[in-house]
């Protein structure tokens, strides 16, 4: 595939994660949208559908990792570097989900900012952010 067509294919991916980001309150059901907005700090956790919440976060959480492996292939056109982000990703998720269920089951105000850091790795494609730069890196080097 030219190399102009997979970066064409890895933007029109960017654009995805973007119309994930833009169009959040209308696909997914996240009553922390709002809650994080406001003075957080000081106002106590909002109502929210356990099951619900978890299911909707793990799929943005798993529409992004699809958007962000695609755009690591097209970009570097490697799949041991992909075989490589899958197992980040899927740890990270792991790692991720379990303080995640924890700070949602037992929301205390003192846990809100670090329950705020462990959902934005959870709903923002910042793994993307941190594995671009590390495997451009690493191609210099090879």
């Amino acid at each position: 595939m030219p190399k102009l067509t997979r970066y064409i294919i890895a933007f029109l991916l960017l654009l995805v994660l973007m119309a994930i980001r833009g169009f959040e309150d209308q696909l997914f059901y996240d009553p922390y949208l709002v809650f994080f907005e406001s003075e957080y700090l000081y106002i106590d956790s909002p109502r929210r559908e356990v099951a619900k919440l978890t299911f909707f976060t793990s799929l943005r959480y798993f529409l992004n990792t699809l958007a962000s492996l695609g755009i690591l292939y097209f970009i570097f056109n490697d799949k041991i570097m992909i075989k490589f982000a899958s197992l980040i990703y899927t740890v990270a998720f792991v790692l991720l989900i379990i303080p995640f269920l924890y700070f949602v089951i037992n929301p205390k105000q003192e846990d809100y900012y670090l329950f705020f850091n462990i959902r934005r790795f959870l709903i923002q494609p910042i793994l993307l952010i941190l594995l671009l730069p590390a495997f451009y890196y690493y191609k210099l080097k090879r």
